[in-house]
């Protein structure tokens, strides 16, 4: 069969992701939803909506070396952390940590926060997130096994003694 370099070949790939669909893993209060998975995308994109308690936090500073990280705050005010400052992200802000930015994230308030979190390229992020529900749901959290399941997702704690997602 000879290869048609001048047209298109069209499938329908497209979906609708309804607002209680994906999957859902809850840590505590918090919880976590696979909203666009790297199955879905080809690898190349990932979208989760997380809700995060009052008080509770999300991720202490870390960075990715080959993911773009993205942050849509749906509501309430998320406290979106820097190497520099913090910053309040209100209902509607767009929070970008590319990569080798250094980033956090937290509820400093006594409302629930929603927000998307899109990661590009996904890299399996789902892996991530259902380790990330294993480890933090033992007592005592594994330090050592955090971090191994952080560094396999690219994901490079800032201060290694300190990233576990807890106010102490």
């Amino acid at each position: 069969m000879k290869t048609d370099f001048f047209n298109d070949k069209l499938e329908n790939k497209t979906l609708l992701i309804s607002p209680n669909q994906g999957e859902r893993y809850e840590i505590g209060n918090n919880s976590f939803t696979f909203k666009l998975t790297s199955e879905h995308s080809n690898d190349q994109l990932g979208v989760y909506e997380i809700v995060l308690a009052p008080m509770s936090i999300g991720a202490k500073l870390h960075y990715h070396r080959y993911m773009d990280e993205t942050f849509i705050v749906t509501k309430g005010t998320l406290t979106f952390e820097t190497i520099e400052k913090d910053f309040q992200a209100e209902e509607g802000a767009v929070a970008f940590a590319p990569r080798f930015s250094p980033h956090g994230f937290r509820n400093d308030t006594n409302e629930v926060i929603k927000l998307l979190l899109i990661f590009n390229p996904s890299s399996n992020r789902e892996g991530f997130f259902s380790g990330l529900h294993e480890t933090l749901s033992e007592v005592p959290i594994d330090a050592d096994k955090y971090l191994k399941l952080y560094n396999k997702y690219d994901s490079f704690p800032v201060d290694p003694f300190n990233m576990i997602p807890t106010r102490i």
